[in-house]
């Protein structure tokens, strides 16, 4: 199964029994996307189908035809930015057609987000997206979210993310071999998620604006607007335990037994050994938690229980009752609040909440419509 941290990279991951059972894949899919935010009209909304042609390797945008186009310095106009937005139907749904390709749907709202076309270290033409988590970048006061996918020969793979942040919720809708929904927001769902966060004094900096976004705490470390050493204690505290006894784990049907020696996490049956992460490394789940290789699994399943704060609790990983997460003071109240505030209680609060089917992650080998649905900003979902 592809996960959202080998999603944008394509699908050659996917099972070979679950291609062999896949219907006749389709080549392009037709996108609804629904307006139901119940705040603002088809005309105040932009959309934009940002990525990389997985058979040419090149960036592309695309316009509401399905038409791939590859992205080039001369998209920039006069004010260095490419203008790539699809409008919405003036009325009722708007329907666009996905191509093969690896990327995300943006969306906008009030006013159009900025795109520019830079030449990349390989000398060719690259976007750069916008990043609602850096004050200095030119979307930063937009109101703005994206989607991301995967569609290509295999089938359709794609989720709704607030692994970066959180700002226009969101439901996608999947169908084909099976109908699946996901991201849907419990009744007053946004509201609450930014109140969850406020209520927190170590998170409530990560709210931007007047509720236009939170931002995730991995991002608010960079920013200098949150503590860098805020877990700190809990890692310790996981690293002391398991000094003096076995921290099992359970990946792909082989378990894996780990102690820390001379600092490191270390594991048998040819796994790395893990260096003792920071609080950044855990909220990204990279650094000394980064994935590679066989040790792949592991370093999930660790990153999951840091943010989940299973590990001192539960020496068997992963943990799977949901009921067991965050329960601790210092946890990843980001993840937590998203969660709580799904009707699924499934949300992508950081890039290893696919650990124990966590995430809004779905896929279908046969696909034959997808749907974006702008749910309401307040009231029910």
């Amino acid at each position: 199964m592809i996960t959202r941290r080998a999603l944008l990279a394509g699908a050659a991951a996917t099972p070979i029994l679950a291609l062999a059972q896949r219907a006749e894949a389709a080549t392009t899919l037709p996108m609804t996307i629904v307006n139901h935010t119940n705040r603002y009209a088809n005309n105040a909304i932009h959309l934009y189908v940002v990525g990389t042609d997985q058979a040419t390797g090149r960036q592309v945008y695309v316009r509401a035809d399905g038409t791939k186009v590859p992205v080039s310095l001369s998209l920039n106009g006069p004010g260095g930015f490419a203008d790539l937005s699809i409008p919405l139907a003036a009325n009722g749904d708007t329907r666009v057609t996905l191509p093969h390709m690896s990327g995300r749907v943006y969306v906008s709202m009030g006013q159009k987000i900025k795109f520019k076309v830079v030449t990349d270290g390989n000398g060719r033409p690259a976007l750069q997206h916008p990043a609602g988590w850096v004050k200095s970048d030119p979307s930063y006061n937009v109101l703005h979210d994206f989607m991301e996918f995967t569609f290509d020969g295999t089938g359709m793979y794609c989720n709704t993310t607030m692994v970066d942040m959180f700002s226009i919720p969101m439901e996608l809708r999947l169908a084909g071999q099976a109908t699946q929904t996901s991201g849907t927001l419990v009744q007053n769902g946004r509201d609450q998620i930014f109140a969850g966060i406020a209520a927190r004094p170590n998170f409530k900096p990560l709210i931007v604006g007047d509720n236009l976004r939170v931002i995730a705490p991995g991002h608010a470390i960079d920013a200098g607007i949150f503590p860098a050493n805020y877990l700190d204690s809990y890692i310790t505290q996981v690293w002391n335990k398991y000094a003096s006894t076995g921290l099992r784990v359970v990946a792909n049907g082989v378990t894996y037994t780990g102690r820390v020696s001379g600092g490191r996490l270390v594991f048998d049956k040819g796994i790395r050994a893990f260096a003792k992460p920071s609080t950044r490394d855990v909220f990204f789940c990279n650094g000394a938690l980064h994935s590679d290789g066989v040790s792949g699994p592991i370093a999930a399943i660790l990153g999951a229980g840091f943010n989940r704060t299973t590990l001192v609790s539960h020496p068997n990983q992963p943990t799977t009752d949901p009921a067991t997460f965050y329960k601790t003071t210092l946890t990843n109240h980001y993840a937590r609040v998203l969660h709580a505030n799904t009707r699924s209680g499934k949300a992508y609060g950081y890039p290893y909440d696919d650990v124990a089917d966590g995430s809004t992650y779905i896929q279908d080998h046969g696909p034959t419509s997808i749907r974006l649905r702008l749910t309401p900003f307040n009231g029910a979902a």
